[in-house]
């Protein structure tokens, strides 16, 4: 069973995928970076699990904490932590199939970034 959110949960159980799934392995547009995304207590984690040599300000084992939840297929809004740059995001997670688009914002929303990602195996 998987559960995202921490205060409200969205729950489902069952071993197929669906297309909005965010557990499995990513890897970032442009090949810096592969995660794994899975629960981590009442949130989600996203835990670097490789990270192209001589990136920086990254690390294999850097993690976010993300507080989202489900609202319509393949959408996630909600908040992230970094604890590696001690940073709270606004966030937004797209996922489409074997594609995901992840978007976060500080400064009340005035810096944004958003981040292109494909299944992997």
């Amino acid at each position: 069973m998987v559960c995202l959110g921490n205060s409200r949960f969205s729950c489902w159980s069952g071993i197929p995928a669906e297309a909005s799934d965010i557990n499995g392995n990513w890897a970032r547009a442009g090949g810096n970076a592969r995660v794994r995304i899975a629960s981590c207590g009442a949130d989600i984690c996203a835990v670097n699990t490789w990270i192209k040599p001589g990136t920086p300000k990254e690390k294999v084992g850097g993690k976010l904490v993300m507080s989202i939840t489900e609202d319509s297929e393949g959408s996630y809004p909600g908040t992230a932590f970094d604890p590696q740059r001690d940073l709270i995001y606004k966030l937004t997670v797209k996922v489409d199939g074997d594609r995901m688009t992840t978007k976060g914002c500080v400064i009340a929303g005035l810096i944004c970034k958003g981040v292109e990602w494909t299944r992997i195996n």
